[in-house]
């Protein structure tokens, strides 16, 4: 089948079934694409819609996501996870204001020079938010190509990608672009899905070359298993009996950067000198199962140790955090805010 029918058929689709009011579909702008983009990595829409409608609110133009502390940015992403997205999303906002003008580039490579803007992300930006004919390929675009073209081979090798890149650039018109690149992704997210694909629905199904051989729920090839490694440590929950706990401020770089979360230790010993260096008896502590928390490349068993304080001020000096009462926009870490939810109002008492 020609590129004409790919394109034709998909864009009839689209105006018949295609997702056309998501919120960064209504007065789009290439500020409110990228913001979209960036949130909808590895993330479902539904989980992004009301982060992308309070961040759009807190933040309504580049320029004010630039002027913006990273504290203050993190705080409207907690929650959504990969917090690497939200400092990228920071600094790029600060780098285009200081190198465009306030503006979003209008040109791939000046697109791609920003942090955490890939190849795919670009074209995203270019095609829906500026209109500019570009490709992309997100994981929705992978499989709907590999499936039409039948292509063999996990996408993480190089060469695979490359046909794919092809084939995307290939496939991609000059014409309505914002609406075709809309299209593929919704194709991939609500009829070519990983399981169980909805074929008989599909308007691409009179050339794709895996419906016809029978193997479209095999495409795109699975990559190789990994075992994740797994991390431990022991997170201390010190409370003050009125619902305040004791946060410290995470490194900006790392695993939940720039969020408050609970202090860590490698092991019940660091856990332990740290309570009496701070005059709080480790023996009135208690200890609750492990919980684990899996991130994209390991897996974080931790253990909550519980305890309440009568006279907290005590450690809030040179502690290096302060007391916190959590606020639904406090900026936790989802499995921080999880466990503080779940203890008891009064928590064990710490002599």
């Amino acid at each position: 089948m020609t590129p004409e029918f790919f394109q034709q058929a998909l864009l009839h689709w689209f105006d018949r079934a295609g997702r056309q009011h998501l919120p960064w579909q209504q007065e789009p702008s290439p500020y409110r694409i990228w913001v979209s983009e960036i949130m909808l990595q590895q993330t479902r829409v539904a989980t992004v819609i009301p982060y992308f409608h309070r961040f759009v609110d807190a933040f309504p133009e580049l320029p004010a996501l630039a002027a913006a502390d990273l504290a203050e940015v993190l705080q409207h992403w907690a929650g959504l996870g990969y917090y690497a997205r939200g400092r990228n999303l920071h600094r790029a906002a600060r780098l285009a204001l200081e190198r465009h003008g306030g503006r979003l580039p209008e040109r791939l490579p000046e697109l791609q020079a920003l942090p955490g803007i890939g190849r795919s992300t670009a074209g995203a930006i270019l095609s829906m938010g500026y209109g500019i004919r570009a490709p992309i390929l997100d994981g929705n675009v992978k499989r709907v190509l590999a499936r039409y073209a039948a292509l063999e081979g996990w996408p993480g090798r190089r060469e695979v990608a490359n046909r794919l890149w092809e084939l995307a650039d290939r496939f991609t018109p000059a014409a309505r672009v914002g609406n075709y690149t809309q299209a593929i992704m919704d194709l991939g997210a609500t009829l070519c899905t990983p399981r169980r694909p909805t074929c008989p629905q599909c308007p691409l199904r009179p050339g794709c070359l895996a419906l016809r051989r029978g193997s479209a729920e095999q495409l795109p090839t699975p990559g190789p298993r990994r075992t994740l490694p797994v991390r431990t440590c022991y997170l201390l929950a010190l409370g003050d009996g009125s619902g305040a706990y004791f946060l410290e401020r995470r490194p900006p770089a790392g695993i939940w950067g720039g969020l408050w979360s609970l202090p860590e230790f490698a092991g019940r010993e660091q856990l332990e000198n740290w309570c009496q260096r701070h005059g709080i008896d480790p023996g009135g502590l208690e200890t609750l199962p492990p919980c684990r928390h899996t991130f994209s490349h390991f897996r974080l068993d931790f253990t909550p140790v519980v305890g309440r304080l009568a006279c907290p001020g005590a450690i809030a000096d040179g502690a290096g955090g302060d007391w916190i009462r959590p606020a639904p926009d406090t900026a936790l870490p989802a499995p921080i805010r999880r466990l503080l939810e779940s203890l008891l109002p009064n928590p064990v008492a710490a002599p």
